[in-house]
């Protein structure tokens, strides 16, 4: 397959059909760096070399109704996390201050639990309010399902961008999950476009799924209208109902990332969860894709830290997005 061509009639206007998605996954090693060449040549048109930052408070931690495999704070998962209620407006709005001295783009605040209570959702709103007032960080919220209702609140509030992920196909995701459905997760995120929030949602890579459940979900985010579409790969955690399974190779989150970029041509795509594990020496060409990631650590695990995400950042002849550039 001839990936430039792939790469030009995305950027004259077309779009990457299934067959070329499954073909990227099943690309050769040898093709690969043609693969990465094609993918960037996308990236570049819309986001240049900027690669945007992020940052996650974990507001809640642990506490959760819900049994997805993968999570170390699922109901089933006997993963020893910290676990603590909802944390003070003022710890949230402390967190902002410390994201924005790291140059973050975007503040995620996230809780554990399948929906927020309304005094947490009560929290988020306040302190996002807090934030806006003292500082032009963007705002994300990840608090599981949520309402239209709720969502208009969160809007109001000065939240951005709320995230919820698909995680995976519709036919997978039974075998993940079994407390709710994937049409929830659905719900949950056109109730999000209709409040007029940004959707942040992706899914998680290497759980068993096949490369067809893959580009299914690649295709249902393009449907969804995501706007930012973080990409985790498993990082098997002892304790939760995926413990023993394989991370996938850094080549194969690679080819993952750039499929996602052809598929989802003109939107954010992040590197997120497992992004050091599974990539390890090669993570800098996920860079090559994707226009954005995650720093200074995850909900539960930590990172390789801030400032070794810089240095790698700047080696690669990248630079950081700020607000001006976003």
């Amino acid at each position: 397959m001839n990936w430039k061509d792939l790469a030009e009639r995305i950027l004259d206007g077309g779009s990457a059909t299934r067959a070329e998605a499954l073909a990227v996954l099943a690309a050769p090693v040898e093709e690969l760096l043609a693969v990465l060449d094609a993918a960037f040549a996308v990236r570049r048109r819309y986001f240049g070399l900027g690669v945007s930052l992020h940052v996650i408070r974990n507001a809640k931690s642990g506490l959760c109704s819900e049994d997805c495999a993968y999570c170390s704070q699922a109901a089933k998962s006997t993963v020893p996390v910290s676990t603590y209620a909802m944390q003070s407006v003022d710890d949230i709005v402390q967190g902002a201050r410390e994201a924005q001295a790291l140059k973050a783009l975007r503040y995620c605040i996230v809780t554990s639990g399948r929906a927020p209570l309304e005094q947490e959702l009560s929290t988020v709103c306040e302190a996002a309010r807090r934030i806006k007032c003292e500082m032009p960080i963007q705002l994300c919220a990840s608090l599981g399902l949520v309402s239209a209702d709720q969502a208009r609140r969160l809007k109001r509030s000065g939240i951005d961008r709320f995230n919820h992920n698909l995680e995976t196909s519709e036919r997978f995701y039974p075998t993940i999950c079994t407390t709710h459905h994937y049409r929830d997760r659905v719900e949950t995120a056109r109730a999000v476009k209709a409040a007029g929030l940004e959707l942040c949602s992706g899914g998680l890579m290497g759980m068993g799924e096949t490369p067809e459940d893959r580009v299914d979900l690649a295709f249902a985010l393009r449907a969804a209208g995501a706007d930012s579409i973080p990409v985790n790969f498993l990082d098997p955690r002892p304790g939760t109902a995926l413990e023993g399974r394989p991370r996938l190779s850094p080549t194969d989150a690679l080819r993952i990332l750039a499929m996602f970029r052809f598929v989802n041509p003109e939107r954010e795509i992040r590197i997120a969860g497992g992004r050091e594990a599974c990539l390890g020496a090669l993570q800098v060409l996920a860079l090559y894709p994707a226009n954005s990631i995650f720093t200074n650590g995850y909900l539960t695990t930590p990172g390789q830290g801030h400032a070794a995400d810089m240095a790698m950042i700047i080696a690669a002849g990248f630079h950081v997005t700020d607000m001006t550039q976003a």
